[in-house]
């Protein structure tokens, strides 16, 4: 068998798992690839691109972009998670913007190893998403949440980082 014929079936076989799985995708613009998306929690949905090769299948989701501030704080937390991922890792592109990547072998692929595989990428990009955007973006957030105040917008979407904002007696955030 070729390589192609072999990305060929095994993109078949991954399409048809995902379809099993109620998993939205479409074909990627790379021979080989498939395009999932997965909803969120924190992170409304995660966009993940699967990659497949002859033996392997490779994995890549978009966690967050470049981190306006506090780049060390966000680089040491996702070196800190990343002891804890399985065959995942989340890596910085030369933009600075923050990915999840990994691989899997396709030997064994099946419907359970690729619902689990996409459980462990939707908790690595959904769980710490809140917690990035308070260490790389507080700055933006503060100023959001300001401008929101000000127009008499509604902060609810927001509401997820209050403990950031300490009120002054006009009800807009203090600085720290």
């Amino acid at each position: 068998m070729t390589d192609d014929e072999a990305v060929r079936r095994v993109g078949e076989l991954l399409g048809g798992y995902l379809d099993q799985l109620d998993i939205s995708w479409e074909p990627g613009t790379r021979r080989g690839e498939l395009v999932a998306t997965l909803p969120g929690e924190r992170k409304l949905r995660t966009v993940v691109s699967l990659l497949v090769r002859r033996r392997v299948l490779r994995v890549r989701a978009f966690v967050v972009r470049n981190p306006d501030e506090n780049h060390l704080a966000v680089y040491t937390y996702l070196l800190r998670r990343n002891l804890r991922l399985p065959g995942l890792g989340y890596a910085v592109d030369a933009s600075g913007d923050v990915y999840l990547t990994g691989q899997v072998p396709v030997r064994g692929l099946d419907a359970a190893a690729v619902d689990e595989l996409l459980g462990a990428v939707l908790s690595a990009c959904d769980e710490p998403f809140n917690e990035l955007l308070a260490l790389g973006f507080r700055s933006a957030i503060r100023t959001e949440w300001d401008w929101r105040v000000s127009r008499g917008e509604s902060t609810a979407n927001l509401a997820a980082f209050r403990h950031l904002l300490v009120d002054d007696p006009a009800g807009r955030p203090a600085a720290d």
